[in-house]
């Protein structure tokens, strides 16, 4: 019940009186889609390391850039390479160095329906080569597989073409090398 004077100085009551109505505070959320940097790493006998994940598939070693927390605790990562760097040496104990971004390795995955996943894929170069991975408590295995082995993996397509593009590209890359190579060393 509301009581209000009158002009006269009587109280009078209300019942049902209309009540301001309640402020409504709109905060706009933009949609964001979460960013993963994997990495294509291979050992020195030219495999490449792949992560059984929970849902049975393949994929890459990485993860998400970290923001790092308020009070300094946790640290944030520089840049997505050092995220990926520090991805790697987590999931498998190997020591990498990340770059270059993979041609056609940025795409957008959907290992459920409804939850997008954008995948930034660099080459990497294996500081480790020889240093045996470890599985991490992420991760149910860890494997090395020969070029010709990758087609056949149950994995995201995504990651065999990127797996693909750095294979030639370090086939070529070493067939200059070794054509430079012999070149020098018959001049």
């Amino acid at each position: 019940m509301i009581r209000e004077q009158n002009q006269g100085g009587r109280l009078r009551s209300a019942h049902n009186a209309p009540t301001p109505p309640e402020r409504t505070v709109m905060t706009y959320v933009p949609p964001l889609w979460p960013v993963s940097v994997k990495g294509v790493a291979l050992d020195a006998h030219d495999r490449v390391l792949l992560l059984r994940n929970e849902r049975n598939e393949w994929e890459l070693p990485g993860g998400r850039l970290e923001i790092g927390s308020l009070n300094g605790a946790a640290a944030a990562d520089d840049s997505p390479e050092s995220a990926l760097e520090r991805e790697i040496q987590e999931e498998t104990g190997w020591e990498a160095k990340a770059g270059p971004l993979i041609d056609g390795g940025v795409w957008i995955y959907e290992p459920v329906p409804g939850h997008k996943i954008l995948i930034v894929t660099y080459g990497c170069s294996v500081l480790t080569p020889k240093r045996t991975p470890v599985v991490s408590p992420e991760h149910k295995q860890v494997g090395l597989f020969t070029s010709d082995e990758v087609p056949e993996l149950t994995m995201p397509e995504g990651y065999k073409r990127a797996i693909a593009a750095w294979y030639r590209r370090e086939t070529s890359r070493r067939s200059d090398t070794d054509a430079f190579a012999k070149t020098a060393c018959s001049g």
